[in-house]
């Protein structure tokens, strides 16, 4: 009878411990007699051939084992037995362990970073009573939603009365606090009445805004954040009923909000909430707000949006000049309108980090296979005993998710800590214009400070460590608990099983990672090429050398033009008298940066509806176009002689002339710039065009230079002056003949004394601010390439530990061919060729799926198409020279093995 059937038969009669061991003892050792007789018979030596029979026997200490684990012929039959077992046998072998997982850790580690930003952004309800009702109110061109919003369009929205409870709007502005010892600039939120309530704001002291205080000339009347009150204030009860100094106008403090509040909706918490003032019939579509809303209990999203789109007509119908057929309203839930602008960025991440962890799987399942075939002996003990397969498949998936939740357990150390230190190389989340600014992730905090673990990270940690050790654990379980458990007791299982057709399902995982591993890098190479491409990109001025400062004038004397126009001539002469300093100058808007676009019409042409098209518009004082280096290619510049009194004159950019001019002379011609826009332009004289200058890209380098003109700050008229100050401040250019930080101080000190005190805030280089433009795109190429050579590595990796397992599973019939006088050479060369097969095939799927995966981030390249011949050639190169060094490795450790100790072995 064979070893089997006694075994078998032993446990199926004996039910106590001592006497189970002590037949198995036994049986075991007159088989292991029986075997030894044998080997010797065949010609080896007595050592030899007991170390023979041992290693075909499966070694007697792991069947001893095995069988201490039983009771009365039971295997384990409690989950807490399978944990106890599946972590000594973890234990038993620290290498296999540690490397799965490591690997685990990678994966679910780069899952939980980008999941947490998700969480932070998308899922997590927003700090406010019912938040899931609160909408945003939007109009939409084409169909594309714009956030923010004209005041006319609040107020149209502030009568749907059948559909909103609650309705507010908002904005963030930037205001001097002054009248004391240390003047500064603040950020300062405009809200409407309702914003409180809509918000649940909680109250410290005092109270918030009533409706008459929201009117227009309802009195100046201010309501500070708790921190601001601690820091400013040094948390002095006394400051409620006192007057503040905004700008240049007094505001009494009548109330101060709760320590924890905080809306999320701007870039920077304001310190001070003023209210807005809307005038109900305004007509001023020039000033922006965003607007939110809570449904009626009544009301549902879909019954909102469809009578939104009802009144779109009665809008158009009464303000006919700025209404287009092309033009609709809507609304979307808050939460999901605070994340539409960061939505691609984190998509493309979380695709890119589930290639991540199906590469991970990947590899965790090929070691799993490898160890399954080691542990073949085991599996024959067990199903004699009488295991089934659904039993030793259940073993099998605890000691996979034992590895899953402790690559899990690392992964949420990793992600936290790894997500924090990548979004704080990320500038989009700078303090500048929420949320107008493109780059801006909202909820995330500075540098990721409120990306934090909740309930959410944990519970997605947990289900990615089960998923993943059930998805890399079940293949490698089912192939285990169905292998023929006759011949692997009676055979010598190293001689089976080699070769590549014997590995079919390790070939398909290594195949398939070489895939993913081709796809996410084919992505990063396209967005290399695309930040590489956006760096090359003429801005149209120089940027070497200039330094830039911003100083709000909301609510000082400077608001009047010939008062600003006198400062910046104060302030600029100060300046230019500095050693290192070589120009000088002041304008509303930087390049790179958002310009306000106004309608335009051309005098004495004719008009097809309420104007010819829209233009940005930038006031600028002279030696602007010098101080950049840009070039006037027909006409001149702005003298100190374009002053109020004289003509009004406007200068336009080389795009403007192309569109409007493209077979005449634009300098016979003259601009009526914002009519209709609201009163203040309206007293704005047509202006003649008296030069054209080169195209500087504004808001992002992606886009083509877009019309422009250009006024001179002396000429504007007051009630424009007003306006724009209130939106924007205005901005000091500096060009230095040295490192331009280091006059910082003293242009500060110059613009504080010619201003009267006022701060001056937002020091930055112009080489900065070009950086910026170009932050987003190395963000999302830095983030993809961390993946994508992550997911290298782990193929790699992969096609690594195939070809030694194959290798060493081989080892026999490479010493035989070596014996026989084949050449290392040709052996070397056979190892290489079977791996590379396996890394080209991979090559090939993955070039095929990348043809059609790369499409879904063509949104993010600039410059390269998505499928760029470059690209899509130099990447499978680059991946075939690293899959060929991990098949040398083991194919050159195949021409080294010692031919006496393989053969004695054997």
């Amino acid at each position: 009878m064979s070893v089997l059937a006694h075994v078998n038969s032993l446990f199926r009669n004996l039910f106590r411990k001592q006497e189970i061991e002590q037949d198995l003892d036994e049986e075991i050792h007159s088989h292991l007699a029986m075997l030894t007789d044998q080997k010797i018979s065949e010609g080896m030596n007595p050592q030899q051939a007991a170390r023979a029979a041992r290693i075909e026997l499966g070694g007697i200490e792991q069947v001893k084992e095995q069988v201490r684990e039983t009771r009365a012929g039971a295997w384990l039959q409690s989950p807490l037995q399978d944990l106890r077992f599946g972590l000594r046998m973890l234990r038993k072998t620290p290498g296999f362990t540690l490397t799965a997982v490591a690997v685990m850790t990678l994966g679910i580690g780069a899952n939980v970073a980008i999941f947490s930003v998700v969480n932070t952004v998308i899922l997590k309800p927003l700090k406010a009573p019912d938040a899931d009702r609160i909408v945003q109110v939007e109009d939409t061109y084409q169909g594309t939603p714009n956030a923010g919003t004209e005041l006319p369009k609040f107020n149209f929205w502030k009568q749907q009365t059948s559909i909103f409870q609650d309705i507010s709007a908002y904005r963030l502005d930037r205001m001097n606090l002054t009248g004391g010892s240390s003047p500064e600039l603040i950020p300062v939120a405009r809200v409407t009445q309702d914003f409180f309530r809509l918000f649940g704001a909680p109250v410290f002291q005092g109270r918030t805004f009533t409706a008459d205080e929201d009117r227009p000339y309802g009195g100046n009347v201010a309501v500070l954040s708790y921190g601001f009150w601690t820091r400013r204030f040094g948390s002095n009860p006394q400051v409620l009923g006192q007057p503040i100094t905004l700008g240049s106008e007094s505001y009494t403090v009548i109330g101060i909000l709760g320590p924890d509040f905080d809306t999320e909706l701007f870039d920077q918490s304001p310190d001070a909430w003023l209210p807005f003032q809307i005038e109900p019939n305004t007509n001023d579509h020039g000033s922006y707000c965003y607007v939110a809303a809570r449904l009626r209990p009544e009301a549902t999203l879909s019954m909102a949006i469809a009578r939104l789109q009802s009144v779109v007509g009665e809008y158009q119908r009464r303000f006919p000049t700025f209404s287009s057929s092309k033009e609709s309203f809507t609304a979307q839930p808050l939460r999901e309108a605070m994340g539409n602008s960061s939505r691609p960025l984190i998509m493309l991440l979380v695709g890119a980090v589930i290639f991540v962890l199906l590469i991970a799987c990947a590899n965790v399942a090929n070691l799993l296979l490898v160890r399954g075939t080691g542990r073949m002996h085991e599996i024959a003990i067990r199903a004699a005993v009488g295991a089934g397969r659904g039993r030793v498949i259940r073993q099998l998936l605890t000691e996979s998710t034992l590895l899953s939740l402790a690559g899990g357990i690392l992964g949420l150390v990793l992600g936290m800590v790894g997500i924090r230190a990548l979004l704080a190389l990320y500038p989009g989340n700078l303090p500048l214009t929420s949320p107008a600014n493109p780059l801006y992730i909202p909820r995330i905090g500075e540098s990721g400070s409120a990306v934090a673990l909740d309930w959410r990270v944990l519970a997605f940690t947990v289900l990615v460590s089960l998923g993943t050790g059930v998805l890399f654990g079940i293949l490698p379980a089912f192939q285990a608990s169905r292998a023929d458990l006759n011949v692997l007791l009676k055979e010598n299982s190293a001689r089976s099983g080699s070769g590549f057709r014997q590995h079919k399902t390790r070939s398909l995982l290594v195949i398939s990672e070489m895939a993913l591993a081709l796809i996410m890098l084919i992505g990063s190479a396209l967005l290399i090429r695309t930040y590489i491409a956006l760096r090359s990109v003429d801005p149209g001025f120089n940027s070497h050398n200039v330094l830039t400062m911003q100083m709000s004038l909301t609510s000082t004397r400077f608001e009047k033009t010939a008062e600003m126009d006198q400062l910046v001539r104060d302030g600029t002469t100060r300046i230019r008298a500095l050693p290192g300093v070589t120009n000088a100058a002041a304008t509303c808007c930087l390049p790179l940066e958002t310009v306000w676009q106004l309608p335009l019409i051309v005098v004495g042409r004719p008009l097809d509806g309420s104007f010819h098209t829209f233009g940005g518009w930038t006031f600028i004082s002279p030696g602007y176009f010098d101080l950049f280096h840009i070039p006037v290619l027909r006409g001149r510049a702005f003298t100190e002689r374009d002053v109020a009194g004289a003509p009004g004159v406007v200068i336009i950019n080389q795009a403007m002339a192309r569109l409007l001019w493209p077979k005449s002379d634009p300098l016979n011609n003259r601009l009526i710039i914002g009519r209709g826009m609201r009163p203040e332009y309206d007293k704005d004289s047509a202006r003649q065009i008296i030069g054209i200058v080169g195209d500087v890209r504004d808001t992002v380098l992606r886009q083509p230079p877009r019309p422009a003109m250009y006024v001179p700050i002396a000429q504007l008229p007051d009630g424009i002056n007003i306006i724009n100050l209130r939106l924007l401040p205005i901005t000091w250019i500096v060009r230095t003949s040295v490192e331009p930080h280091s006059l910082g101080s003293a242009i500060q000190s110059d613009l504080q004394q010619a201003s009267g005190g006022l701060p001056v805030s937002g020091i930055r280089s112009m080489d900065e601010v070009e950086a910026q433009a170009t932050s987003r795109p190395r963000f999302e190429m830095l983030l993809m390439t961390i993946f994508g050579c992550l997911g290298l590595l782990l193929a790699a990796i992969g096609i690594y530990g195939l070809m030694a397992y194959s290798v060493k599973q081989r080892t026999h019939e490479m010493g035989i061919r070596l014996a026989l006088g084949a050449e290392s050479r040709h052996v070397r060369n056979m190892v290489v060729l079977q791996g590379m097969r396996l890394a080209l095939v991979g090559v090939a799927a993955g070039i095929a799926a990348a043809f059609g995966l790369t499409r879904f981030i063509a949104g993010f390249l600039f410059g390269v198409k998505a499928w760029d011949p470059a690209v899509f050639i130099a990447v499978p190169i680059l991946l075939s020279i690293v899959a060929l060094l991990a098949v040398w490795l083991p194919a050159r450790r195949a021409t080294r093995m010692n031919l006496v100790e393989v053969l004695r072995h054997e």
